[in-house]
């Protein structure tokens, strides 16, 4: 829109009707550039009702102007249309109001509002009636976009400061030049001047596109992509922390090793997805049967850790082990499959068992090897997820074993 407004006021000159036309089309387009700018920002865009309040907003503002360019022949049906300028985005919000609102929702209301009674008073008036709705227009609409991307990006970095500067000074720009012309008619300023906050906006703009990119690169970077859980690197972080927390205040924090039994044959006999679905199914779960301030991540293919913070006991972690494991012997249906795991547990406490991440972490892993090792000899494994070969299951590390079989005689 922005790129066809310079492109159409390059031919306003030409004589008329074309140079009348290339005008309206580069105020309109410059005008509806400004209210999909607004709508970009706008929370909740997908709504019905902020798609209708965009067409109301485009048509009205888009046939006021085309009735300025053609003035005086259209000079009866300004008044009726800067009524509607007002009228139709309030009737939008009251006929929504049950099923959406939002702040900014009233706030384009009042600015249309204050818009039609200014449009009301002054357009009829003589000498610059005409130059004054002209600008009183877009003025609304840049003003619009400052409020709005001030709203939706409410935070102190430079995309977002550039951004909303230059909305607002591209908004002044339209009180600037009527101000000059009517007080200061001698002053000539160039259209470079003019056109300064546009590619201000065009910059703070790329900067907040490379902002989110980067927020978002670093969402991935500590993040599981199928979960959306915690990653490894960001458990290790957390897991560091909750230590550092528990012997700052000399209590006790616990970690939950769960290794989920048969995976593999899930994923040979049902296919990738549903194992993708499973493992996202299992996140889910363990997130709504843990407290807010604890950590659920995916540590591994079929591995889950999970930082219980402070007040916590052993008792309580192992309560927690064995609800997460019961769980896990539910069905569960994906699609044409229903498939069934368990799960191994091993718990370790700080500071019982070890006094820092790594070895913490370790102590976890062995009582893990141990229960799935014990389990496999007792023949208490029953979990048949589907009717295909059971595969081996998976053996611990020489050293996790060993460590296993230490932990085993000193119990």
């Amino acid at each position: 829109m922005i790129a066809l407004h310079f492109v159409a006021f390059a031919f306003a000159p030409a004589p008329s009707p074309w140079g009348g036309f290339a005008s309206f089309v580069g105020i309109t387009t410059l005008a509806c550039g400004g209210l999909l700018f607004m709508w970009s920002a706008v929370p909740d865009r997908n709504q019905p009702s902020s798609r209708w309040m965009l067409v109301v907003l485009l048509s009205t503002y888009t046939l006021y102007l085309g009735l300025l360019v053609i003035v005086p022949v259209a000079s009866w049906a300004l008044a009726p249309a800067a009524l509607l300028i007002g009228a139709l985005p309030l009737a939008v919000a009251l006929f929504s109001l049950l099923r959406f609102h939002h702040v900014l929702r009233w706030a384009i209301v009042a600015l249309s509002a204050g818009l039609s009674i200014f449009l009301l008073m002054f357009q009829n008036r003589p000498g610059n009636g005409i130059t004054l709705a002209w600008d009183a227009v877009l003025f609304t609409v840049y003003f619009s976009c400052a409020i709005h991307f001030w709203y939706t990006y409410r935070r102190a970095t430079a995309g977002a400061l550039i951004t909303i500067a230059g909305f607002l000074a591209w908004a002044g720009v339209f009180m600037a030049s009527p101000y000059l012309l009517a007080f200061f008619p001698g002053v000539h300023l160039e259209s470079e001047v003019w056109n300064l906050p546009k590619f201000v906006v065009a910059v703070g703009m790329i900067l907040l596109l490379l902002e989110d990119q980067l927020e978002h690169n670093k969402y991935l970077a500590l993040h599981d992509e199928l979960t959306g859980l915690p990653n490894r690197r960001l458990f290790q972080d957390r897991l560091t922390s909750s230590i550092e927390r528990a012997r700052r205040t000399g209590a006790q924090a616990a970690l939950l090793l769960i290794d989920l039994d048969n995976f593999k044959q899930v994923n040979d006999s049902a296919g990738h997805h549903t194992g993708d679905e499973l493992l996202k199914h299992v996140g889910n779960l363990f997130l709504g049967r843990v407290r807010r301030s604890d950590t659920v991540a995916r540590t591994g293919g079929d591995e889950f850790s999970i930082i219980l913070e402070e007040p916590m006991s052993r008792s309580d972690a192992m309560r927690v082990g064995q609800t997460l494991a019961q769980i896990l012997e539910e069905p569960f249906a994906c699609g044409e499959h229903t498939v069934r795991v368990g799960a191994s547990v091993g718990i370790a406490v700080f500071p019982d068992d070890a006094h820092d991440a790594e070895s913490l972490r370790i102590a976890a892993d062995i009582r893990m090897y141990a229960g799935k090792n014990a389990a496999k000899v007792s023949g208490s494994e029953q979990h048949q997820p589907l009717p295909v070969k059971q595969p081996p299951q998976r053996e611990p590390p020489p050293a996790v074993a060993q460590r296993a079989r230490n932990l085993q005689t000193a119990e």
